[in-house]
């Protein structure tokens, strides 16, 4: 049995939630084209009959422009030493640039490298950017594609045989360690993520306040009375469309109810960001 602690970094947007949740075969982590929509460390538990891989999935590093990306960015570097393999994730659609080099000085030369979104890039992309990231000379390279599962197997296997042996960390039965009041809320701010434009989603953030089933209540928070009307929408549209997408994914019967507050500039205050787990 070998068992051990697997890390996903790089920068937003390359597919790391994606591609964990690929892996895992289940949903564990919320995911959007928006960047910064992984805001904690997120862990999933593969468990096979030769092996229990722990893969932590983190924010995307980036140039912080609040003291919440400032946060994202530490809880991100704060994995790397603690691992037994780094898996440094590149987006096969963009080039190689300044902030993809910034991240991978920060990795140890035996790190895997994953060049994702195989599948939207065209083969030519795809070459030069593995012919780009040769250049950092780490361990192995692997192609492939999250969203369709191409290349994942390969992937999993190498990093199971990268691992030590010994005992399991969790049961057999563990996905992940990630609380449902915690999962319910990243599952609405997935939604508004998917409805919202421009800077908005930076400022929206998502806590159960209340769990007594079947009800379960979700605050929602804003920094501006402007962006609390875009949240609710016309007549409540945009709030009733996220209501419902949401309490698809819950246990039939799921009686959840979503209130919008607005709390100027939380990202920038530390007592807020905590209250909300960041």
């Amino acid at each position: 049995m070998r068992t051990g602690f697997v890390t996903l970094v790089g920068r937003p947007n390359v597919g790391k939630s994606t591609l964990l949740n690929k892996i895992l075969k289940t949903k564990v982590a919320i995911t959007s084209d928006k960047p910064q929509t992984t805001r904690t460390r997120i862990t999933g538990v593969l468990n096979r009959p030769d092996a229990q891989v722990v893969f932590v999935d983190t924010p995307g590093i980036h140039k912080p422009r609040t003291q919440l990306g400032t946060r994202l960015n530490a809880t991100a570097q704060g994995t790397i030493n603690d691992v037994d393999v780094v898996c440094f994730v590149l987006d096969a659609t963009q080039p190689f640039g300044r902030g993809d080099q910034w991240v991978a000085n920060l990795i140890p030369p035996n790190s895997v490298c994953i060049v994702n979104k195989a599948d939207k890039a065209k083969p030519k992309e795809v070459a030069d950017q593995l012919v780009a990231a040769a250049g950092l000379k780490l361990s192995e390279y692997f192609p492939l594609s999250a969203k369709t599962g191409d290349g994942v197997t390969a992937l999993v296997d190498h990093l199971v045989s990268r691992l030590p042996v010994g005992p399991q960390y969790f049961p057999d039965d563990m996905v992940t360690d990630v609380p449902e009041a915690f999962m319910v809320a990243e599952l609405v701010r997935e939604q508004l993520l998917r409805r919202t434009h421009d800077e908005l989603p930076h400022s929206i953030a998502a806590r159960v306040t209340e769990w007594d089933w079947p009800l379960i209540r979700c605050e929602i928070l804003v920094e501006r009375n402007s962006q609390k009307g875009i949240v609710i929408g016309h007549k409540g549209q945009v709030l009733k469309e996220v209501g419902i997408a949401v309490r698809q994914q819950l246990p039939e019967g799921t009686y959840l109810e979503l209130l919008v507050k607005v709390d100027k500039d939380w990202q920038s205050r530390p007592k807020a960001m905590e209250r909300f787990g960041y």
